[in-house]
């Protein structure tokens, strides 16, 4: 009885180091079948239907410079225009415009990249396990979606610090007239400010005379909706306006253009790819309105968040071409290898899967939060019926035409 309760564990190890062999074997070939670079069966239909190299060609050609143009003038038009009145991005016409763009992006991700996505990482032609057994797309978007969050938060976290420690803001936020001592923050150019003693202190002479020349008018309402302005007129023949929370809004806007373009890069080059590989006319056709259309406005959202950040001429211009050029070299590459990659293969199928859940991701989030909520919930936007009624039917008018661009693309 002793010896059978001795070999009984063993037996019962030996059957799971076999179960454990059995399904490293099964991970290893399902993985195997998944890099795979034939053509499933389900699509050899697809690829015989409508395929004309010669057409395609030429259609490729005319979609490069479609797009191209679109993206050029999309991203183009906040960045020139943001001088003139009509296209700056303070006036309504922009915040409508960009509500419209960021429905747009909405759709995309919503409509486009994650059920594109779906159907990659779910195709008969991939292993039943795992691809069929877990959710990946929606899995992976969710996760870029929170990445892109974090992203966002190193990324302001970082502007703050280094605009911290390359400008000085001076601010002289109260006077204290008893003991006539003004809290300097930054010291001028000889280290002291007008007046200033060397205990750090002001001299109460230096002090009455400069708030004799400065006088505050702070026509302020709490509550009031008259905008994030608040107006100084100071008798020392100078008058400005403190916008609140530019600062702030300028170094977020600097993480949400470059998060944002992350996120249309990545989706632009699949579909590039996509379309440059295909030899069908049938897809090509329909694929050069939509994309030029999708290229456009998003180029518009992209631009008018650059216009935002207050990057430098040469900042933004290299940021934009960077835009422009993406789908229309993906199309260019994806026509050069169209002869060696295989778009319908298992290995195709899940890359491109992953980078469409990505994109999915990113665009739902960058849409939704900083597109979509930072100007409606602004209080700019809940002071002003008209603004709010234009915005909201241009988001929606935005999100459907877009959406309706998955009946042909």
């Amino acid at each position: 009885m002793s010896f059978i309760e001795d070999i009984l564990p063993l037996i019962e190890l030996k059957g799971i180091t076999g179960k454990s062999r059995a399904f490293a074997g099964s991970f290893l070939q399902d993985l195997s079948q998944s890099m795979a670079n034939t053509t499933c069966t389900s699509h050899d239909s697809e690829l015989d239907s409508c395929r004309d190299e010669g057409t395609a060609f030429t259609l490729k050609m005319v979609a490069i410079a479609a797009i191209l143009f679109a993206g050029v003038c999309g991203v183009a038009i906040p960045l020139v225009g943001k001088k003139r009145w009509f296209l700056g991005t303070d006036s309504n016409l922009f915040v409508a415009a960009k509500a419209f763009a960021g429905g747009v992006i909405l759709a995309t991700g919503f409509v486009h990249m994650l059920p594109d996505a779906t159907s990659n990482l779910t195709d008969s032609c991939l292993p039943e396990i795992p691809w069929s057994k877990f959710p990946f797309s929606g899995f992976i978007a969710m996760m870029a979606a929170l990445g892109t969050l974090l992203i966002e938060f190193i990324g302001t976290q970082y502007y703050e610090r280094k605009q911290g420690k390359e400008s000085q803001i001076v601010r002289v936020d109260s006077v204290d007239m008893e003991s006539g001592i003004v809290p300097a923050e930054n010291e001028g150019l000889n280290g002291k400010v007008f007046g200033e003693e060397e205990g750090g202190g002001m001299h109460i002479v230096g002090m009455h005379a400069h708030a004799a020349h400065h006088r505050h008018s702070h026509p302020q309402e709490q509550g009031a909706c008259a905008g994030n302005k608040r107006s100084h007129s100071h008798g020392h023949s100078h008058s400005h306006e403190i916008d609140d929370g530019n600062e702030e809004g300028s170094k977020r806007h600097v993480v949400v253009s470059q998060v944002l373009e992350l996120g249309i890069v990545s989706h632009s080059v699949i579909i590039g790819l996509s379309l440059g590989v295909s030899q069908s006319p049938c897809t090509i056709r329909p694929l050069i309105g939509a994309l030029s259309f999708h290229q456009f406005f998003e180029g518009f959202a992209l631009g008018g968040c650059i216009s935002q950040a207050q990057f430098k001429t040469v900042h933004a211009t290299i940021m934009a071409c960077f835009f422009a050029i993406t789908t229309p070299l993906g199309i260019a590459v994806g026509t050069g290898i169209s002869t060696s990659y295989n778009p319908n293969s298992p290995r195709a199928l899940i890359i491109e899967g992953i980078f469409d859940s990505i994109s999915a991701g990113i665009l739902v989030y960058m849409a939704l939060v900083d597109l979509i909520a930072a100007d409606f919930l602004s209080k700019r936007m809940s002071c002003n019926t008209r603004l709010q009624v234009a915005s909201y039917i241009a988001l929606f008018l935005g999100a459907g035409l877009m959406s309706l661009l998955a009946l042909w693309a």
